[in-house]
């Protein structure tokens, strides 16, 4: 019996890399290969979802760690996300992160640039905030 618990164990710890990363990422490069939208707006919000999961984490960590069933519970959270049965990342960016980030007015420039906007005037915005000003 302490074999199997061992041999439990041990799948549940590579589970986690395998579920949240290897085939995310395998997907995410079939998908931008691939001609269909739909799929590069799944890998796309599941990185997103991934990356805002992953910084919660580790703002709450000393929370997390008092909560023993915490690494299953994020097992299977981000299975539903990444299984594409349930194309669970693009429906929370959907209903959720999507319609916050109109909220706060972050997409503003982005969509006023793809739908022809003659200066890019959010491009600009961009670049001027990422490219430091040279010095004079």
């Amino acid at each position: 019996m302490g074999r199997f618990w061992t041999l439990l164990s041990n799948l549940h710890s590579i589970a986690g890399p395998v579920v949240m990363l290897l085939y995310p990422l395998y997907a995410s490069v079939i998908a931008i290969e691939s001609p269909a939208k739909d799929d590069d707006e799944q890998w796309l919000a599941y990185w997103i979802l991934y990356s805002l999961l992953t910084l919660t984490e580790m703002v709450l960590q000393s929370v997390l760690e008092w909560i023993p069933i915490w690494y299953s519970v994020k097992l299977l959270f981000m299975a539903w996300l990444v299984l594409p049965q349930f194309r669970g990342a693009a429906f929370i960016y959907e209903r959720f992160v999507r319609e916050q980030i109109k909220k706060y007015g972050i997409l503003r420039d982005h969509q006023d640039h793809h739908s022809g906007s003659p200066n890019g005037k959010g491009k600009k915005k961009f670049v001027q905030f990422i490219v430091p000003k040279k010095a004079s």
